[in-house]
């Protein structure tokens, strides 16, 4: 991307395609998704592989999986390839109920108070989904308000919050709203939000990348002799948390390839830049890439007249580190979408989700000879 933001000609196939795809995120961002509870995510996901792949279902650990079969018959003895990319967001959970309604709720994935700050949260209730205020307390206080302290000099805890519902612990016990119910952003808050080229949203983790998998699917079901080998396209529960959804999805199904698409935080200590040139993650915090894949993936992307970033995140960790990392994939790479404010209210810049797109359709069409 050139300094005034505009997108050289080589990458304006690429950004041509942005208000579709701004359409699928936004519906996507809008869907309530914390760990162990992705319904309204899945039933999105699960429209475009119906529509798209050869098969498709949810596996027993809630992972949704699509697969595209190859087509070329002397490609079969190519690795079959798993794209995981996960369907969670960081949330909060529900550790105990008080006597006046209050809900007291800690961490769900990476998670802190900053994370969301003051804000409505919608409560996911057993038999009905209940409005709420995520709050600190309030800010008219003295050092006889232990909350208080935390709250004035910037170092909120979770002990430090708390939900307030108004109503009483009976009403809730009946909405079947209890501990380890789970808590999340509200719909009221979002709503994706333009800032000059880029859109902002809380959930871009890992909402951007899903929609790119989902759109590389539509992609290569129009091209099914591209396909060099099997490719599972695997929409994973519980990443933020412990990875053991894809541990599972991977100790089930075929291959010895796993591709992650991520987020890819843009921070100088990386070297990373806000743009639509993907990152390639080259380690994280379970352990490093494989080279072969990293470069095939970085490879991928220079055919897309793209400038790839390697990153080595060490304060990161996706699918495809934990499988290989556990023994469940002999290779694995990551493919990132350069994302600001991780975690946070996020920033992706228009085209670099089609720019993942194109770098994955291209990784899995490619004649690629580490693939063997």
């Amino acid at each position: 991307m050139s300094q005034n933001g505009t997108i050289p000609d080589g990458r304006k196939a690429i950004a041509n395609g942005n208000e579709k795809t701004q359409d699928l995120l936004s519906r996507l961002l809008m869907a309530r998704g914390p760990g162990g509870q992705e319904d309204e995510v899945r039933a999105i996901c699960l429209e475009y592989l119906s529509r798209y792949c050869d098969e498709s279902w949810v596996d027993q650990a809630g992972n949704l999986i699509g697969l595209l079969k190859c087509r070329v018959p002397d490609a079969q003895s190519r690795s079959t390839v798993r794209v995981m990319g996960h369907m969670d967001e960081i949330a909060m959970v529900v550790k105990r109920v008080e006597p006046d309604g209050t809900l007291r709720v800690v961490a769900l994935g990476g998670a802190n108070p900053v994370n969301f700050g003051v804000c409505p949260v919608d409560i996911l209730g057993d038999l009905e989904i209940l409005s709420g205020v995520l709050s600190f307390g309030s800010m008219h206080v003295t050092e006889g308000s232990p909350q208080g302290n935390d709250v004035l000099n910037g170092a909120v805890q979770w002990k430090d919050v708390h939900v307030i519902t108004r109503k009483d612990p009976k009403t809730l016990q009946h909405l079947g709203i209890r501990p380890g119910t789970r808590v999340v952003l509200s719909q009221h808050w979002r709503t994706p939000f333009r800032v000059g080229d880029a859109t902002a949203a809380h959930f871009l983790d890992d909402r951007a990348p899903v929609a790119a998998m989902l759109k590389a699917v539509a992609q290569l079901s129009e091209r099914p002799e591209g396909l060099l080998s099997d490719a599972y396209f695997v929409f994973t529960t519980l990443e933020e948390e412990n990875n053991s959804g894809a541990m599972y999805a991977a100790s089930h199904l075929p291959g010895d390839i796993t591709i992650a698409v991520e987020v890819g935080p843009v921070v100088s200590e990386y070297g990373t830049k806000l743009s639509v040139n993907p990152i390639i993650n080259t380690g994280d915090e379970k352990g490093y890439y494989s080279r072969k894949v990293v470069r095939a993936l970085a490879d991928a992307a220079k055919r897309c007249h793209l400038d790839p970033q390697f990153a080595l995140l060490v304060d990161f960790a996706s699918d495809a580190s934990a499988v290989m990392g556990a023994g469940f994939s002999a290779q694995a790479g990551c493919l990132a979408i350069p994302t600001e404010n991780t975690h946070g209210f996020e920033l992706v810049v228009d085209g670099a989700i089609d720019a993942c797109v194109a770098t994955l359709v291209e990784y899995l069409t490619s004649a690629d000879p580490t693939r063997v």
